[in-house]
């Protein structure tokens, strides 16, 4: 028995060795990623255990923390744009990591080849985020675009505004611009490690992706009107002017119900992982959003359009779900007929007072019925005057259209977004759910009248879609842009002041003989005013507008002493200006766009302004190739 004996104890011993190496307790190691070039913090590198999908992402101040379950361990630290590293863990438990700068990567990434239709290196499904880890950007491939085997994707053409003389042109009108999906796009393209194409880039709405620490309204007005003055970066001899609103932040509990009907395009286009599955991600996170007294219903088109959620109430989130759920693609594009049937469906679940909307999801390729951009113009034109509002967001990639997207949101009094991954749907649908999805002042429009004893000339800074005629300003009857709940607007405008003797962006003409001048009498009444900035609103209910007046000082402060609103809204600027290759982009370089970001980033909770940096520094390494 003693032999038996022996063998028990040997076996017991090692079950108590497998029992107490299974439990071991994880090793918690952090630590901080900086880039290497200049020391400053990356947000969002992917650090994973290898050989798993276990990991984590630097915050904000390029912190991590991770579980390993030994010392042999190996966690991978990869980030877009830089050189991949391997470290064993062993002893340490604090790590500071320096990553190089490698532009050969952002080639490896490149999901399609602009025109080429070959195959990257990064293709991905969805939900399949960068080495399994949850937040991270996805990057996806596009079987459809490597079958047309070219891009067809549609860009209307941007003829940027110019410098005007003051005392020919005194007056400048325009409506707000709340849309955001340039940005995006343009992050996807530099995500790719392509430089977007130029029409693709329009810098009021790279701007207005981002909110702003402006007060709340104090006022009966919904809104407050914010100004700023300083030198301009990229030109010492001109002004910058900044502009910002911000509208009344609403509480979710406190907005009133909504109509909402999903109109999602399941034609054959959208039959790609970046597309439909995207799509469906998204409006479930804003189906999680809901509140009971809120309704949805589903439209779907393709061939044709088809109902296939009745108005549900959004306490009902399981059925929503699975009517989302149980979508699938294919065959052509009928969206004029989509648009009818969600109208219609808008039209009989109407809430007065409420919340009535269409948010429609596509890539923009309609081909069947009313497709042309001016047909399309026309029948969202009549059907805004029902009181239902329209939110487009385009997803996809490589036949996307841009163009008609812009112009359905414009006319339809609503927003227009592009949605690349699920961290924009969430941004979306719900960090920004009142904002995107209820309006508190409508055809909002800006007219400024400059001084010319103080300003030569003046641009306004994008907006080119957006430009109004004078005459527009006091007409009730000319449509405008919508602003949403704690929305915030900013618009930029570069001067020429009067000192400056000659301008090259001024055209000098004969003096007129006919035309009767301002008297200097009158202007030195108003000596000190550099300009006066109209505003005209209508409530969401209303059909009349109303007025609202702010004088702006000739009081330019130092650049260094101006709001992290003023500079981070200008390294923007700089930014598309660079991308686009400007003729106006003076003395901007990425260098400066990095350092007026880096300091005016703020607080920056959700890592918006990070990322951005982090974009700025990619196309730095594109710009070298």
């Amino acid at each position: 028995m003693k032999p038996i004996k022996n063998l028990f104890t040997l076996m017991m011993i090692v079950i108590m060795c497998s029992w107490n190496t299974a439990n071991d307790p994880a090793i918690a190691i952090q630590g901080t990623i900086t880039d290497a070039a200049d020391g400053s913090v990356l947000q969002g590198v992917n650090i994973v255990l290898k050989g798993t999908k276990t990991g984590a992402i630097t915050d904000i101040n390029g912190n991590f923390k991770i579980d390993v379950p030994n010392e042999k361990a190996i966690i991978v630290i990869s980030l877009i744009g830089y050189v991949s590293h391997e470290i064993t863990v062993g002893s340490k438990r604090q790590f500071s990591i320096r990553l190089q700068q490698d532009i050969q990567s952002l080639s490896e990434v490149v999901v399609t080849g602009h025109g080429s239709g070959r195959k990257g290196k990064a293709e991905m499904k969805l939900g399949q985020q960068i080495m399994g880890i949850a937040n991270a950007p996805v990057l996806l491939y596009d079987k459809e675009y490597e079958q047309i085997g070219h891009n067809t994707e549609g860009y209307s053409t941007i003829h940027e505004n110019i410098f005007l003389e003051t005392t020919k042109n005194p007056l400048s009108t325009f409506s707000i611009d709340v849309d955001n999906a340039s940005y995006s796009n343009m992050r996807r393209y530099i995500n790719q490690g392509q430089k977007p194409p130029v029409d693709a880039i329009r810098i009021e709405e790279m701007i207005n992706y981002f909110t702003y620490d402006y007060p709340q309204p104090k006022g009966e007005d919904p809104f407050s009107v914010n100004t700023e003055l300083s030198g301009c970066p990229w030109n010492p001899d001109h002004q910058l002017l900044h502009i910002g609103l911000q509208g009344r932040q609403i509480a979710t509990d406190a907005l009133p119900p909504s109509n909402l009907v999903f109109l999602i395009d399941v034609s054959g286009s959208m039959d790609t992982p970046e597309r439909l599955p995207l799509v469906k991600a998204g409006f479930k996170l804003l189906v999680d959003a809901l509140r009971p007294q809120d309704r949805v219903s589903i439209v779907v088109y393709a061939g044709a359009a088809g109902v296939v959620l009745p108005a549900t109430a959004g306490s009902k989130k399981t059925d929503i779900m699975a009517a989302i759920e149980n979508l699938q693609a294919g065959g052509s594009t009928a969206g004029g007929a989509g648009i009818e049937k969600a109208y219609a469906l808008a039209a009989d679940n109407f809430i007065e007072g409420g919340n009535n909307r269409v948010i429609l999801a596509t890539d923009g390729d309609f081909n069947v019925g009313v497709s042309s951009d001016a047909a399309m113009e026309r029948l969202i034109e009549a059907k805004r005057k029902s009181g239902v509002y329209l939110t487009v967001l385009g997803f996809g990639m490589g036949n996307y259209k841009d163009s008609k997207m812009k112009i359905l949101a414009s006319k339809g009094n609503g927003n227009y977004a592009y949605i690349d991954n699920l961290m924009e749907a969430k941004k979306v649908f719900v960090n920004e759910f009142g904002g995107t999805l209820f309006t508190i002042a409508k055809d909002v429009k800006l007219q400024l009248e400059f001084n010319p004893e103080k300003v030569k000339g003046y641009r306004l800074i994008g907006y080119e879609t957006r430009a109004l005629k004078n005459e527009d300003f006091n007409n009730d009857q000319k449509d405008a842009g919508e602003l949403g709940s704690g929305h915030t607007v900013t618009a930029l405008y570069e001067i020429i002041p009067a000192a400056v003797a000659h301008s090259p962006f001024l055209m000098q003409i004969d003096t007129l003989k006919y035309q009767k001048m301002s008297t200097v009498e009158k202007l030195k009444e108003r000596s000190n005013d550099l300009l006066t900035i109209k505003l005209r609103y209508k409530k969401p209910d209303s059909d009349e507008s109303k007025l609202i007046e702010k004088v702006v000082f000739d009081q330019s402060g130092a650049i260094e002493k101006t709001s992290e609103n003023f500079r981070f809204a200008a390294a923007v600027a700089s930014f598309g200006m660079l991308l686009r290759d400007s003729e106006f982009k003076g003395n901007s370089n990425y260098a400066s766009v990095l350092a007026l970001a880096l300091g005016a980033r703020g607080e920056d909770e959700e890592g918006y302004r990070a990322e951005f940096i982090h974009m700025v520094r990619s196309s730095q390494l594109l710009a070298r190739k």
